[in-house]
């Protein structure tokens, strides 16, 4: 069990640790709206591990850091949408390759077909890999409203929450994510896998 999360930890806590370097800058603000960005089409760590250690730093703006972090994301869920309607082949199939995400693509295809916006909902708020279904749902052809409604709700719903919960708790948070973020980390790719069996489960069902 330790040396199939081995790797993954480590490249996870690599792209943590120069994440969060951004923290201590005075571009904090614009590293998190491109983090969040960037994280909705094609990069692999989610702007959570920047937005809490910038709500920490300044508790009374926990409103503002949630809300540019949730709308980066929601315009980054665009980016991923545009890649999937018009460059699926020359980018989106690359960004999918790169990290092993065709049978979560599968899986997804077929839910978009019954429930678009829940599934779009569900992975803006969970830690299932949201470019997977920005991507998709362009290749699927979703209607647009429905991807910016559903995303605009499930991360603002995620990002808010986790800065609230900051500006109540403070500094113990990021004490708990430095002391336990192995463990969070194999937890974070446990749900991961657990999310694309659920989506496989539903399309079976």
């Amino acid at each position: 069990m330790k040396k199939i999360f081995e790797y993954p930890a480590k490249f996870i806590r690599a792209c943590y640790d120069w994440t969060i370097n951004w923290a201590k800058t005075k571009y904090a603000s614009w590293a998190l709206f491109l983090i969040a960005f960037a994280e909705s089409s094609f990069f692999p760590v989610p702007p959570d591990v920047l937005l809490i250690p910038m709500a920490i730093a300044e508790r009374q703006k926990w409103f503002q850091i949630a809300l540019i972090c949730s709308v980066g994301s929601v315009l980054g869920a665009l980016l991923g949408y545009f890649i999937g309607y018009q460059f699926y082949e020359l980018i989106g199939q690359k960004i999918v390759d790169l990290y092993n995400l065709q049978p979560a693509v599968d899986a997804v295809t077929q839910q978009y077909h019954q429930h678009a916006f829940i599934a779009i909902f569900t992975a803006a708020f969970t830690p299932i890999p949201f470019k997977v279904f920005t991507i998709v749902a362009g290749l699927c052809k979703i209607s647009i409203t429905t991807l910016i409604i559903a995303s605009a709700i499930g991360r603002s719903a995620r990002f808010f929450i986790v800065a609230f919960l900051i500006r109540i708790f403070g500094e113990k948070i990021q004490y708990f994510i430095e002391k336990y973020f192995n463990l969070l980390t194999i937890i974070f790719v446990i749900l991961l896998i657990g999310g694309f069996f659920c989506i496989k489960f539903l399309k079976q069902s």
